[in-house]
């Protein structure tokens, strides 16, 4: 058995745009060189690097957990603005447990796939795993997965049971052993829903938002297949909740998954971006689709 890590940078793209090719890749390789050395002071070994990101193997799950959430935390304790300007840099982390085939130094199999989609689908400074790496940790360790329940994953037939990694819980303990306050700074969360030009925002201090046909709903939609309350969401538990209300269901896509979560009268947690279509699949003629994102 194998874990696999990959760890992308956020926002890259526009990072390049902003400070151009060449200061950009400088500071992109200052970096990967940075993290590379986090990486495998926990037994990680880097296998390559990937433009703006690190595809890293560990011997063993609770390494690899260790080693990302002290990436998190230290961007986070020390964050690094590009250019000396802009937002701090934050990455996203998928990581996944199982067989792993290694052919000259390169390693390939489901369990690589399932690291990086997970990756893909993370949000900005957000470590996601799988039930491999939750059954595979220590019962300590696995107190810091919240589990966000089945989600499909891009070219992956079955869903897999995803688990959160809340590495920012207990930081205030941690600061008072350090005898300072190293985890002090925090960084709001809020979802972003976007839907025929309005953008609504929710976040922990919110009540619940409702999404509808109804003129006075958060986020009104007008289109025959969507009921007048067609479904809520809410910040719940350290989570955005979607809970359905709907007569003909609502359908999430998750990410850049093409495989939907489907809810009837059921609810699913949100996590980094995707679509949310009410009343309809993504691909019928003039489906409204909402672009939600959360954010910090």
């Amino acid at each position: 058995m194998t874990t696999v890590v990959f760890a992308d940078l956020v926002g890259s793209t526009s990072m390049f745009e902003r400070l151009g090719d060449e200061a950009a890749s400088r500071f992109v390789t200052q970096l990967i060189g940075v993290l590379s050395q986090v990486f495998e002071q926990q037994q990680g070994r880097v296998v390559k690097v990937l433009g703006d990101g690190l595809f890293v193997v560990f011997p063993n799950e609770g390494d690899a957990l260790v080693a990302c959430i002290n990436i998190q935390k230290r961007l986070l304790e020390n964050p690094i603005h590009p250019g000396g300007t802009g937002a701090p840099v934050q990455m996203q982390i998928g990581i996944d447990s199982g067989e792993v085939v290694e052919i000259n130094g390169d390693c390939f199999g489901d369990t690589v796939n399932s690291a990086a989609r997970l990756a893909d689908l993370a949000g900005a400074a957000q470590i996601l795993t799988t039930e491999n790496v939750w059954a595979a940790l220590l019962p300590v360790q696995r107190t810091s997965l919240r589990s966000m329940g089945p989600m499909y994953l891009r070219g992956r037939a079955q869903a897999s049971h995803v688990y959160r990694v809340e590495w920012q819980t207990g930081r205030d303990e941690d600061a008072t052993m350090a005898g300072r306050s190293m985890f002090s700074v925090q960084r709001p969360v809020f979802l972003e829903l976007v839907f025929g030009g309005k953008a609504v925002r929710l976040d922990s201090k919110s009540g619940r938002l409702s999404l509808g046909r109804a003129a006075d709903a958060a986020l009104s939609v007008n289109d025959p297949r969507v009921s007048r309350v067609h479904a809520t969401l809410e910040w719940r538990g350290g989570q955005f909740v979607l809970t359905d209300a709907s007569s003909f269901g609502t359908w999430v896509y998750l990410g850049n998954q093409s495989e939907a979560v489907v809810l009837r009268r059921t609810e699913c947690y949100l996590v980094g971006s995707g679509q949310i279509v009410p009343g309809c699949e993504q691909g019928d003629d003039q489906a409204p689709l909402i672009a939600f994102s959360i954010k910090n």
